[in-house]
C-alpha cells in the first residue's frame, strides 16, 4: 500500500493514534525519567501536552493540513507540561510554520516539516544536551529526510522516521553517562518514539504496537531503574537550583507599549536566574520551564509584559530527598502517625511558618496556581498518618481538598479554611490528643475568629461594590472584599489597617511577601505602634508574591 499525499482529518487521526499510544504507555515512560533531576514525571508530563494537543485537533479537524497541524501546535502550547511537555510542542509548532497553507502534503514535505520541528526545537533551549529527545528528534527526522529524496510513499518516510528514532534512542546512553550508568534510555526520546509509532500504526491502519510492559527488551530496561536510580549518584545538595518553575505570561497590549517583547531577547533575560531553560511564544502568550533558586524574580521578569496565568513552581530538593530516602537505606515509618496535617501555602516563607507549627505536608500552591485534586489526594497519601486533616486556605481550592478527601484511601477531614491567616489559626488551635471531630469542630471555629487583610494590584479597570478601581492601582482586601484601592501601595496598606484593626483587636500578623521592601515593613510597624498602641506586631517573611502583605488579625 502507498499513500502518496496526506490531508488534515488523515493527520488528525494520527496524532489521536499518537496520543492514545502514548497514553497507555505513560507510567513505563515514568518509569524510565532518571536524569537530570527529578522534574515531574515525564511520561505524565508528555501524555498531559500530547491529549491536549490532540483534543484542539479533535475539535477543530479539518481536511486542510496545515490548520490541522496549526491546531494541534496551540494545543501543545498551551498543554505543555515539564520541560519534555515544552520541548514536544516546539517540535510541532516548527512542524506547523513549515507547512502552514498547505491543503495537503507529500512525503518529502512531511519530511522536511519534521525536520523543522527539530530547529526550532533547539533554538528553544538555551543549552541542548545530546543523548535526550532532541538528539532522537534530530536523528529521526534526518532519516526521514533523507528517504523522502528516493522515495514518494508517505509511509515508508514515517517507517524510517520511527526505525531510526529507536536507533537514536538506544544510543542515547552512549551520549549521558548518567543513562547508562542506572541502564535506561531517554525517557523523553521513548515518549516521542512512541508518538511516531502511533502515526505510523494509523498509516498502516494497524493495531497499535504493544505495550512497554511487554516488550522485554524495554522492560528490562527499566527494571534496572527499581533498583538504582540515578538520584542516588547525587546529593541533595548538589542542586544548583532547587525549585521548578513554569508559567505562561498572557501578553498584555498595554505593558507590551513599555516592555516589546522578543522571544529570544526574554530568553536570554531569564537565562541568569537558573538552568533548563526553556522559553516558546505565539502571538497571545509565552510559555517558560526554568529550574531557578528564586522564582519569584523569574515571575516578576515575565510580569512586565503581561499577566501570569497557570503557574507551578516545584521544590526539586524535596523531592529529591524523597526519592532517595525511598529507593536508599532510609527507613520508612513501621507505623502511620495519628494525624497529619496537609496545608496550602503560596511562598516558601509561608510554607515554613506552617511547618514550623506543625504542618506535615505543604503543597505549593494558592492564588493563580490552584493544586488539583491529585496533588491534593498524594499529599494526602505522602504524610503517612491514620487521619488527615486539609487546610485549603484559599476559597478556590476547598471544593478540590473535599474531592480529594472523597478518593482518598486514607480518613480525611477538610477545614474549609479560606486564607493563609485562617489556616495558621487553625493549626494553632490543633490537639494532637483529641478525637477527629473535635479537632474539626475546634480549627474551623478558630479559623472563624481571625480577620484576614491583603494587599495586592489590579489586573485591569473595573467597579465593584461602588469602589471605582483603575488597573495596576493597589486594593485592599477585608476578608475578601475589596475595601480600599489607591494607585500608592502604602496609602492602600494603611487605609486597609484602619479598616481592619478596632478596639478588640490585639496582635496583628504582618506576613510580607516578594514584592514589600524593608523600609516598607518598618514603615507599616511604626504606623501600627503609633495608632493603635494597644495593638502588638508580629512579623514573618511569606516571600509569597502577588500579594505585598498579607495581614491577620486576632
Amino acid at each position: 500500500m502507498a499513500i502518496t499525499s496526506l490531508d488534515g482529518l488523515r493527520f488528525a487521526r494520527m496524532v489521536q493514534a499518537g496520543a492514545q499510544h502514548l497514553s497507555a504507555n505513560a507510567a513505563m515512560v515514568d518509569a524510565l525519567n532518571v536524569f537530570p533531576v527529578p522534574d515531574g514525571d515525564t511520561g505524565t508530563n508528555m501524555n498531559l501536552s500530547m491529549t491536549s494537543g490532540a483534543k484542539e485537533t479533535e475539535q477543530t479537524k479539518q481536511a486542510h493540513f496545515g490548520k490541522t497541524a496549526e491546531a494541534l501546535s496551540k494545543g501543545l502550547l498551551m498543554g505543555a507540561r515539564g520541560n519534555s511537555g515544552v520541548i514536544l510542542s516546539q517540535l510541532f509548532r516548527g512542524f506547523s510554520k513549515a507547512i502552514a497553507g498547505k491543503q495537503e502534503v507529500n512525503a518529502f514535505e512531511l519530511a522536511a516539516a519534521f525536520e523543522a520541528g527539530v530547529q526550532t526545537a533547539y533554538k528553544a533551549v538555551m543549552k541542548p544536551v545530546e543523548g535526550t529527545i532532541l538528539t532522537v528528534a534530530k536523528d529521526a527526522a534526518r532519516k526521514a529526510v533523507e528517504k523522502a529524496h528516493k522515495e514518494t510513499n508517505v509511509i515508508a518516510v514515517v517507517e524510517a522516521l520511527v526505525e531510526e528514532g529507536q536507533a537514536s534512542l538506544n544510543r542515547t546512553p552512549d551520549l549521558l553517562p548518567v543513562l547508562k550508568e542506572v541502564g535506561v534510555v531517554d525517557s523523553g526520546g521513548q515518549g516521542l518514539l512512541l508518538v511516531y509509532e502511533g502515526f505510523l500504526a494509523e498509516l498502516k491502519g494497524e493495531a497499535l504496537p504493544a505495550p512497554l510492559s511487554t516488550r522485554q527488551d524495554l522492560a528490562d530496561l527499566v527494571s534496572a531503574e527499581h533498583h538504582k536510580s540515578v538520584q542516588s549518584f547525587m546529593s541533595t545538595e548538589d542542586i544548583e537550583f532547587g525549585y521548578c518553575t513554569e508559567f505562561m505570561v498572557k501578553f498584555d497590549p498595554d505593558k507590551l507599549s513599555k516592555h516589546p517583547f522578543s522571544e529570544e531577547d526574554f530568553r536570554n533575560e531569564l537565562s541568569q536566574f537558573g538552568d533548563s531553560l526553556l522559553v516558546i511564544s505565539d502571538d497571545e502568550i509565552a510559555k517558560v520551564h526554568i529550574h531557578a533558586e528564586h522564582p519569584g524574580d523569574v515571575l516578576s521578569c515575565g510580569q512586565k509584559y503581561g499577566s501570569l496565568i497557570n503557574m507551578k513552581i516545584e521544590n526539586m530538593r524535596e523531592q529529591h530527598s524523597a526519592i532517595t530516602g525511598g529507593a536508599a537505606e532510609a527507613p520508612k515509618p513501621a507505623e502511620k502517625a495519628r494525624y497529619g496535617i496537609v496545608s496550602v501555602a503560596m511562598g516558601a516563607g509561608v510554607a515554613e511558618l506552617f511547618k514550623s507549627i506543625g504542618a506535615t505536608f505543604v503543597i505549593e500552591g494558592g492564588q493563580t496556581m490552584n493544586p488539583s485534586t491529585e496533588d491534593i489526594v498524594k499529599a494526602i497519601h505522602d504524610s503517612h498518618a491514620d487521619h488527615v486533616i486539609v487546610l485549603p486556605n484559599n476559597k478556590n481550592i476547598i471544593m478540590a481538598a473535599e474531592q480529594a478527601a472523597e478518593v482518598s484511601e486514607a480518613s480525611v477531614s477538610v477545614v474549609p479554611t479560606k486564607t493563609v491567616p485562617q489556616g495558621l489559626a487553625a493549626l494553632i488551635a490543633f490537639n494532637p490528643d483529641g478525637d477527629e471531630q473535635s479537632n474539626k469542630r475546634a480549627m474551623t471555629n478558630a479559623a472563624g475568629h481571625v480577620k484576614t487583610g491583603q494587599i495586592t494590584h489590579a489586573v485591569r479597570d473595573t467597579s465593584i461594590d461602588g469602589i471605582e478601581i483603575k488597573k495596576d492601582d493597589f486594593m485592599g482586601l477585608a476578608e475578601g472584599k475589596i475595601v480600599v484601592t489607591n494607585d500608592n501601595k502604602m496609602t492602600a496598606v494603611t487605609e486597609l489597617l484602619d479598616t481592619l484593626l478596632d478596639d478588640e483587636s490585639e496582635i496583628v500578623t504582618i506576613i510580607f511577601g516578594q514584592d514589600a521592601s524593608e523600609a516598607e515593613v518598618e514603615q507599616v510597624v511604626s504606623y501600627i505602634e503609633e495608632n493603635f498602641p494597644g495593638v502588638e506586631a508580629e512579623v514573618h517573611n511569606g516571600q509569597q508574591p502577588l500579594y505585598p502583605f498579607i495581614f491577620s488579625i486576632e
